[in-house]
Formats: structure tokens, C-alpha cells, sequence
């Protein structure tokens, strides 16, 4: 993740002002404005660690926003060099040490564990869906079902816990769902139409909801199927199907989606699909818990 790139400092910089960090009124009323102290970003669970990147970016972006003079709002981020985005780490950890200016630290502190709480679940619920089906071949996928205006966040949590990220955005790829169907005419005119209009290198995939709609996406040239809301026995069928249709030299990405969980994933795993994209990864995923222990320093 590249913490540098504008459109990330420009959804840090929000989160800071949502919370008038730069306007903290208690910190400034209480805490003498030279005043040091250290930071220690602490694990409270088992966790994989997501976000650590943001935390000096935030402290940057604050001092731009408090205008200090430089002197005072000089800080440090250490960590140790074994702890970094996507290590799964013990309940009690320091994952990050931070020194700086007591007033900074406390005016950021809970937009820093915000953004770590949230990515952090995020990955310590993908690798758990990971891990559900360690050794199937199979991936799992995200989607697009993510808060707005933090999905290139929530994807690449999802990439440290060890999943793939499905399309981006709207613009990202083709997929062809029920409504598109119904309200183009059809599978047969809006599947002919994608493939004679779409892009160079697009690949057309069609969602389809039981065997015969399979048949009809098989029959018109589907290019990848994404099997929804079907059972592990028809996605096993489905996935038959599919290979018979197919040459191993022009294979058929094959996708399920729907109603899967930690309990049935790996009897979906076992059907031979490729993929399984899972919504609750960014949509229902448990803040982790995390910490932040603030001391003053000793000069």
C-alpha cells in the first residue's frame, strides 16, 4: 500500500478533520504544549495486523493541520522488524512504539486506532476464511461490498490476510448479474452485445443462479462463471458441467458467492470452483482490539 499515494493522505486528512484532531479542546486546555511522551500500540487479541503504514502519514498530516513549529512535532515510529501488515500477532504485543509531542499523540490517537481496528479485522477475518480451506487450491475473493470511500483500504486488508481482490470498481471488469439480464432483453442480447463491445483483454463473466441459466451462459459464450446462491452439490455439478464444456487449453474461471460462512466454506472449497468470494470480509468483519498505552517521556 503505498501511504504516500494523494487520494490515501486525502481520506487520512478527512478522518482527521471529521474529528477536529487539530482542535482538540481538552488535550489543550490540559497539556503542556511541550511536553513529550511515548506511544505503545498494543495487540489486545490474536490478530493479523493491518494499517501499521498509516500511522506515520496521519502524524505527518497533523502537524501540517496543528501547525506547530517544526521542533515540536518531530517524531519517531518504531516497530519491530518482524511486525508488519499481514503478520499474525499474540494478544499483549507492541506493534508499533511512537515518540512524539504529547498533545499530537493524544489528538490522534483514536483516528489511528480507528483505521487499525477496522483493517485489522478486516484481515484476521480473511485469513480465518483462508486458513478454513488451507490446501483446496481454492481462493478467496473479496467485493465490492465495502464502506464508501475506504475500498482500496478494505482490499488490500483483505490481501493481508491473505485473500484476493475481486474487481476494483464498476469500471474493473465485466459481470453480467440478473438485473443486466432482465433489464437488457435477455442473456442472449446482453451477453452478444458485451462480447462484441467490450474492451481489449476484458473477460465476460455471467452470474447465474442454477443449471439451466449455466447452460444458457455456456451456450451464448460466457467467459467466467460466477455460480450464486447455490448449494455445494449444484456448484459441484455446475463445476462438472463447466469442465466438460471446456478445453483445459480454454478453461472457464468458475466462482461461487452466496450465503457462505466459516461453517460451510470448505464443503464449497471441495466442489473443484475456483474462487469464492465472501461479502462479509469488509461488510461484517469485527473491529480487532487495539490499544494504544501513552507515557510521558523522561528527558
Amino acid at each position: 500500500m503505498d501511504w504516500k499515494n494523494s487520494r490515501i493522505e486525502a481520506l487520512l486528512e478527512q478522518a482527521l478533520m471529521e474529528d477536529k484532531a487539530a482542535d482538540d479542546t481538552t488535550t489543550n486546555l490540559t497539556i503542556d504544549p511541550d511536553r513529550r511522551a511515548t506511544g505503545s500500540i498494543v495487540a489486545r487479541q490474536e490478530m493479523v495486523v493491518c494499517g501499521l503504514g498509516a500511522v506515520p502519514q496521519f502524524l505527518e498530516i497533523f502537524a501540517r493541520l496543528d501547525k506547530r513549529a517544526p521542533a515540536q512535532t518531530r517524531f519517531e515510529v518504531v516497530s519491530h522488524p518482524e511486525i508488519f501488515d499481514g503478520v499474525h500477532v499474540h494478544n499483549g504485543q507492541v506493534l508499533a512504539v511512537i515518540r512524539h509531542n504529547a498533545r499530537a499523540l493524544l489528538s490522534c490517537e483514536r483516528v489511528i486506532l480507528n483505521l487499525m481496528q477496522h483493517l485489522s479485522g478486516i484481515a484476521t477475518l480473511t485469513r480465518q476464511f483462508v486458513d478454513a480451506i488451507d490446501g483446496t487450491g481454492v481462493r478467496v475473493l473479496d467485493t465490492r461490498k465495502t464502506v464508501p470511500g475506504l475500498r482500496a483500504l478494505e482490499k488490500y486488508a483483505v490481501s493481508c490476510g491473505g485473500g484476493v481482490n475481486h474487481r476494483l470498481d464498476l469500471a474493473s471488469g465485466i459481470l453480467i448479474k440478473n438485473n443486466h439480464i432482465s433489464l437488457g432483453g435477455g442473456l442472449p442480447a446482453v451477453l452478444t452485445h458485451a462480447l462484441e463491445k467490450r474492451k481489449k483483454g476484458q473477460r465476460v463473466q455471467v452470474e447465474v443462479r442454477n443449471l439451466q441459466e449455466l447452460e444458457e451462459a455456456l451456450q451464448y459464450g460466457a467467459e467466467a462463471i460466477l455460480l450464486d446462491n447455490m448449494t455445494p452439490k449444484d456448484v459441484k455439478r455446475a463445476v462438472a458441467r463447466i469442465r466438460k464444456a471446456t478445453s483445459s487449453e480454454c478453461s472457464i474461471p468458475t466462482e461461487a458467492s452466496g450465503g457462505i460462512n466459516l461453517e460451510n466454506i470448505r464443503a464449497y472449497a471441495e466442489t473443484g470452483v475456483d474462487f469464492i468470494s465472501v461479502g462479509a470480509l469488509t461488510h461484517s468483519a469485527k473491529a480487532a482490539d487495539i490499544s494504544m498505552r501513552i507515557h510521558a517521556e523522561t528527558e
